[in-house]
């Protein structure tokens, strides 16, 4: 692992904190605890992590509020959801926030560190989507940018034109309107070859 991996762990039991910590430290990833949803919000806001782990019964904010919160903040987080209380229900809104995973406890370290890897994986490949997604748009950019500011500098010479080209035809108008009678009038008196 060439970058070290952190690791938020939101539970207000710090056994659950410590067995992460115990399981995780050990394969080169920075466990850090918080002990509610507010004080997790309060970390998010000011560091990077790369996977959350959340239970969902907790004082204050619950684990599917926190989960919500950072789905829609910062979507390309994992989040797991870790609890003693699953239902249906928590399982179904736990999806609808697109959390990546929901693990029951007991909790055993296979379990804690299969569902990093797992979340992890999925956080990378996301990223490389994004990444690659990205990079599409920049070598885009330029070319829309060249051509925007082509259409700003013909839509500019035109409104500086236009007064101009509106100027020639008041002035050429009456020219070519007397050239027309004119025409027409030498028409009318020349006489016609064909006729007689």
């Amino acid at each position: 692992m060439s970058a070290l991996r952190k690791v938020l762990v939101v539970d207000d039991d710090p056994v659950v904190g410590k067995s992460f910590e115990r399981v995780l430290s050990a394969r080169g990833y920075a466990v850090i605890t918080a002990e509610d949803g507010h004080e997790a919000l309060t970390r998010l806001s000011r560091e990077d992590y790369d996977v959350v782990f959340t239970d969902i019964r907790m004082p204050g904010m619950n684990g599917l509020e926190v989960a919500e919160w950072v789905k829609a903040s910062q979507p390309w987080i994992p989040v797991v959801i870790v609890t003693g209380y699953g239902t249906p229900a928590n399982e179904v809104r736990a999806k609808t926030a697109k959390v990546s995973g929901f693990l029951h406890k007991p909790l055993s370290p296979a379990m804690i560190e299969s569902s990093t890897r797992q979340a992890l994986l999925e956080s990378d490949a996301a990223e490389q989507g994004r990444a690659a997604a990205e990079a599409t748009n920049a070598v885009a950019a330029p070319h829309d940018a060249a051509a925007s500011g082509g259409r700003a500098l013909k839509n500019t010479a035109l409104f500086f034109a236009a007064p101009f080209v509106g100027l020639a035809y008041i002035l050429a108008f009456p020219f070519v309107g007397l050239g027309m009678l004119a025409w027409i009038g030498v028409r009318a008196l020349m006489p016609r070859s064909g006729s007689e």
